[in-house]
């Protein structure tokens, strides 16, 4: 069972939520909190063994010790599933396969849904469902209503954009809140949008990145979970950038799902607390 809880700070909240732990006689693995004494936020994860209690029951106890604003997440899911949007891209949704097939994503793999055929043989090769929704000819809202029938014939906890190169709906995302996870081809916030690796080229970056985020109505800012950067120079051309940049979106993307499939990301605003371990 992990928990993730996250209120106001005040004396005593650790003590509290452990006896709580221990009056229902459950037994904490591990347990870490953090508090950003600016905002008077306290944020904690726990880690608790099998027990014959409920998790209905362990949130009531929970709300009764803590203050009134809190917010509790309770997971006793043994595995999570995933649904994963494309476009052509191969790289991101291929090593998402690859760890899917191996039993080291963290979640299994529902479905992909791309709006091009381009990657269906890639995916049928790991017998994984594949649903071409055609976007031309069609507006955002019809297109993605016709996205979103596909998706209820499936069980899943996130979407992932695996290089999935549409912009979304406010009406989308609110479908989903805090469940969709991008991958930016760009260390956000700078060089936002399309081409970022060509706005990299032109300003003559020393580095370059990739973002995975939660997305938000806001193009590209939403909490952010993973960032990584490599060094670049003067000598690297454009393609040069697009191919690092390949390597290191798979990296961070991977990561980002690491942490979010573990519950180790509390979302708060536009912000993120990430236990890493």
């Amino acid at each position: 069972m992990i928990i993730l809880i996250q209120c106001t700070d005040q004396v005593g909240l650790v003590a509290a939520v452990s006896k709580v732990m221990a009056d229902a006689d459950l037994n904490i693995i591990s347990m870490r909190e953090y508090v950003n004494a600016e905002a008077n936020r306290f944020y904690l994860r726990l880690e608790i063994a099998d027990g014959d209690i409920k998790a209905s029951q362990v949130e009531e106890q929970l709300l009764k010790v803590l203050p009134s604003n809190c917010s509790i997440f309770i997971n006793t899911a043994v595995k999570k599933r995933v649904a994963v949007l494309v476009t052509k891209e191969y790289h991101c949704l291929g090593d998402i396969l690859l760890r899917n097939y191996f039993n080291t994503l963290g979640a299994s793999v529902a479905c992909v849904v791309g709006n091009h055929e381009t990657l269906r043989s890639l995916t049928g090769k790991f017998d994984i469902p594949f649903h071409y929704v055609d976007h031309q000819g069609l507006s955002k809202e019809a297109f993605e209503e016709a996205v979103s029938a596909v998706l209820k014939g499936y069980t899943f906890d996130y979407i992932i954009l695996a290089k999935f190169m549409r912009i979304l709906s406010p009406g989308f995302v609110a479908a989903h809140p805090h469940r969709i996870i991008n991958i930016h081809h760009s260390f956000l916030p700078a060089f936002v949008g399309a081409s970022p690796y060509r706005q990299a080229y032109e300003r003559g970056v020393k580095m370059i990145g990739a973002t995975a985020h939660f997305v938000t109505d806001t193009l590209d800012e939403g909490p952010i979970i993973a960032q990584q950067i490599i060094p670049v120079n003067h000598a690297y051309s454009i393609k040069d950038m697009v191919t690092l940049g390949k390597e290191i979106e798979e990296s961070v993307l991977a990561k980002a799902l690491q942490l979010v499939l573990q519950d180790r990301v509390i979302v708060d605003g536009n912000k993120t607390v990430v236990f890493e371990n």
